[in-house]
């Protein structure tokens, strides 16, 4: 089986630097051409199970990207963005120390106060994917669509990564990491950057 994890195409709340955790935002045109280059770059890849995180911009993206219509899409909370509480729509150089800090190094620095912690990412990550894992034949190609905080844990898990996250390089807007899964054992295959 092939894992396919890619993150949204920009919104609006992206183009203008603020955190943009669980605002149900969509796609701009600009997000809207990115999926559609994204999807070109996979050429003919047939999905038979496309997932995404039921905020709109990673709807449409999985929709695009997947080559699917809206109703084929199957929606998980459990890879919904983090929740930034009181940082939701504040400007990244706005937050202040502790959700810098945090931000930057999450497995070192506490989550502020109403901030989705790091430990509650990687077992919503850990969850997701065994549950998916499982429900998929060796032969599938699986689309998740979501963000850009999820993204770290589910990669991070997929690669037993330390501290459980690939926190870096930070995944760009329809970036597309791709797994495969064989016998048991998953390996990275490579990066799809439109």
């Amino acid at each position: 089986m092939k894992i396919y994890i890619t993150r949204h195409g920009q919104t609006n709340l992206n183009k203008a630097r603020l955190m943009q955790g669980r605002s149900d935002e969509p796609l701009n045109l600009h997000g809207i051409d990115q999926a559609r280059e994204a999807r070109e770059l996979l050429g003919d890849i047939h999905f038979d199970k496309v997932y995404s995180s039921p905020l709109k911009r990673a709807v449409t993206t999985a929709s695009i990207i997947g080559g699917v219509d809206m109703s084929e899409i199957i929606t998980d909370d459990r890879i919904i963005e983090a929740d930034f509480g009181p940082y939701e729509k504040k400007p990244y150089t706005g937050v202040g120390m502790k959700m810098a800090l945090y931000w930057m190094a999450p497995w070192i620095f506490q989550a502020p106060s109403g901030v989705e912690t790091l430990d509650s990412m990687r077992n919503r990550a850990k969850a997701f994917l065994d549950d998916i894992i499982g429900k998929s034949g060796p032969d599938e190609n699986i689309l998740i669509s979501c963000h850009g905080g999820i993204i770290r844990s589910l990669t991070g898990y997929l690669e037993h990564a330390p501290h459980g996250v690939r926190w870096y390089p930070k995944p760009k807007n329809c970036e597309i990491r791709v797994y495969e899964y064989l016998n048991e054992d998953i390996k990275k295959v490579n990066d799809i950057i439109p």
